[in-house]
């Protein structure tokens, strides 16, 4: 059991360190694959109307001039230790886990995450209840009249919902739903559930429904697909038991 747990102790750190890496490449190495210079990597910060000599010391400044390998240490460093980030005519210190830190809002990044937290899981929750219920049950009843209206009808939903991106089925839920019909909040509205339960629950309902819409798709056709598999190897293990060809 000790070894057991000890081993899956050093699996779990080398995915942590794998994933620190992957993040790292997505925001610094593949801009440079891409041919950014650090320069273009500073100018996210300074603008792009800056002059060359600006762009050129807030890169240095910012370390974007540093072999990859130490900016990935100071980008590990920050994410135990916490890091110190030059705003410019002053230094903010980034407290431990820092992912980063904003110079829009001038805060780090992650108090803006754990802020967010509860729409996120309120969102995220609310969708997979309505996707797991909606999809399996499609799918279920769609293996069991297969071949009818409802079927090729179901089927043909859920090809639309897995085809279309979420994107752009939210906008057209808000601009239907929302601002033509008035059946739903605006964009962005978001009530508590510890100030207002009924109101959280009518804020969240379009995007839950949206996001679900795309989930529930794929549920409902893996879910079919999966009992006519089944139900054709019950029907063949039953003939050869019976001694049919």
């Amino acid at each position: 059991m000790v070894t057991y747990i000890i081993r899956r102790l050093l699996a779990a750190v080398l995915l942590l360190f794998v994933v620190s890496v992957v993040t790292f490449a997505i925001f610094f190495l593949v801009p440079r694959i891409a041919g950014a210079s650090p320069e273009d990597l500073a100018s996210r910060y300074v603008g792009k109307t800056a002059g060359e000599e600006e762009l050129a010391a807030m890169a240095d400044k910012l370390g974007f001039t540093d072999p990859l390998y130490v900016q990935y240490g100071r980008f590990a460093k920050g994410l135990i230790l916490g890091a110190d980030v030059s705003t410019g005519p002053t230094t903010e210190h980034c407290p431990a886990p820092c992912f980063g830190y904003s110079f829009i809002t001038q805060n780090p990044v992650w108090p803006d995450l754990i802020d967010r937290l509860p729409v996120t899981i309120s969102l995220a929750a609310g969708a997979a209840i309505i996707w797991l219920v909606v999809g399996v049950s499609i799918g279920v009843l769609s293996t069991l009249r297969k071949g009818t209206v409802f079927d090729r009808f179901s089927m043909g939903v859920a090809l639309a919902g897995v085809s279309l991106p979420i994107f752009f089925t939210g906008l057209v839920a808000l601009s239907i739903f929302a601002y033509r019909l008035h059946l739903f909040p605006p964009g962005g509205s978001y009530e508590p559930i510890t100030v207002n339960p009924l109101r959280w629950a009518y804020d969240l309902t379009l995007p839950w429904v949206t996001l679900a819409f795309l989930y529930a798709a794929g549920y409902a056709r893996l879910t079919r697909a999966g009992m006519l598999e089944t139900m054709n190897e019950d029907f063949v293990r039953t003939a050869r038991a019976k001694g049919l060809p």
